[in-house]
């Protein structure tokens, strides 16, 4: 039996998500922190920031830091992230959940607190350049929960909110979400507590990718 779809447009969050990068994001913030003298936040707090744009995300994870010196400890924070990332791996499944998504022609997208380098670097690295209908970072619109990235994206398809649904790991992805008034689904594998998604009200939470792509498959 052939299935409706449900989405047409299906936006996923990058890191956290379908990049199994939390770690290395914690430990590159930390280090840069060591580099420059100022507090070393906790993982807690390092990575409740994954998802926000780096100037957003740095501010926030060193609260009470001089704005003129955040673009520095970005670029000791950049220096330690890319000399790590050839280590970065997708989660296992996603490659096949991504390409059964685009056999059932949904519209794939990425939504990302990364920049534009960043994630271009890290699609060319796991060799998805052509997985992917559009994309949005937060250098080229407004940084995660501002509805920007999703409404850029809707636009460009001309697809409405409720044909479009959001995945992310992080309650600034299900902010986005439901900013932009679309659908959100959570994982529980990445940055963010899925405790914290009830707010949001997503329509599922999965704990694995394989689980992910079971659902979408049935229910997207």
């Amino acid at each position: 039996m052939t299935r409706t779809r449900r989405f047409d447009l299906i936006a996923f969050d990058w890191d956290g998500t379908l990049s199994d990068s939390t770690q290395l994001i914690v430990r590159s913030i930390q280090a840069a922190c060591r580099d420059i003298g100022v507090p070393v936040p906790s993982d807690a707090a390092a990575s409740y920031v994954i998802g926000l744009g780096l100037h957003d995300a740095l501010a926030h994870a060193v609260p009470g830091l001089a704005p003129e010196r955040i673009p520095e400890l970005g670029q000791r924070y950049r220096h330690h992230y890319f000399a790590s990332q050839d280590e970065l791996s997708l989660f296992p499944g996603t490659v096949e959940m991504l390409a059964a998504l685009r056999e059932r022609q949904h519209l794939l997208a990425v939504a990302t607190g990364k920049n534009r380098r960043g994630l271009d670097e890290a699609l060319r690295h796991q060799q998805l350049a052509g997985m992917f209908d559009s994309s949005r970072t937060a250098d080229e619109t407004a940084s995660k929960p501002h509805p920007l990235m999703l409404q850029e994206l809707m636009a460009e398809f001309g697809i409405a909110p409720a044909r479009t649904l959001m995945i992310g790991d992080t309650t600034h992805d299900l902010q986005l979400a439901q900013n932009a008034g679309t659908p959100c689904v959570g994982v529980s594998y990445g940055a963010h507590d899925h405790g914290e998604f009830a707010p949001f009200a997503p329509l599922f939470v999965a704990h694995s990718t394989r689980e992910l792509r079971d659902w979408l498959l049935e229910n997207a």
